[in-house]
Formats: C-alpha cells, sequence, structure tokens
C-alpha cells in the first residue's frame, strides 16, 4: 500500500483553500462542457453538467465563507 504524502504546508487551512480553489476552478471548466453540450444538441448531458457546476458554485461559496470565518477569527 502506498504511503499517503503528507500536505506540504503545516498550515491548518491549507487544505481548505487548495478544495476551495478546485471547486471554483471547475465551475469554470465545467461550463465550457456545458457549452459543448449544448452546441452538439445533448441536452441531458448539459442539465447534468448544469448540476455538477451548481454543486462546485456551492462548495465554493461555503469555502469562501468558512475561510473568510477562519482568517477573521486569527486576527
Amino acid at each position: 500500500m502506498a504511503q499517503e504524502q503528507e500536505s506540504p504546508l503545516k498550515d491548518k487551512n491549507y487544505n481548505l483553500i487548495t478544495v476551495l480553489q478546485q471547486s471554483l476552478e471547475n465551475v469554470w471548466v465545467v461550463d465550457k462542457y456545458i457549452q459543448d453540450a449544448e452546441n452538439q444538441g445533448d441536452e441531458e448531458l448539459a442539465r447534468w453538467l448544469r448540476a455538477i457546476k451548481e454543486n462546485n458554485q456551492k462548495a465554493g461559496e461555503q469555502g469562501k465563507q468558512l475561510l473568510q470565518k477562519r482568517l477573521q477569527g486569527e486576527q
């Protein structure tokens, strides 16, 4: 079994920031896939991708709120 690599930073918010960035980036990437599906007339795929985009947007907003709360608490 492969040994799990430790986080490169010993900062409690590192993972939160990383996942937040990935969620927000996924919104942008999936938006392009939605456009591709719509251009090809595949509404079923476009609907599914819109749901994925919405989930990533929600995760991004929740992550931003959590990070803001944590950073304000450190001041």
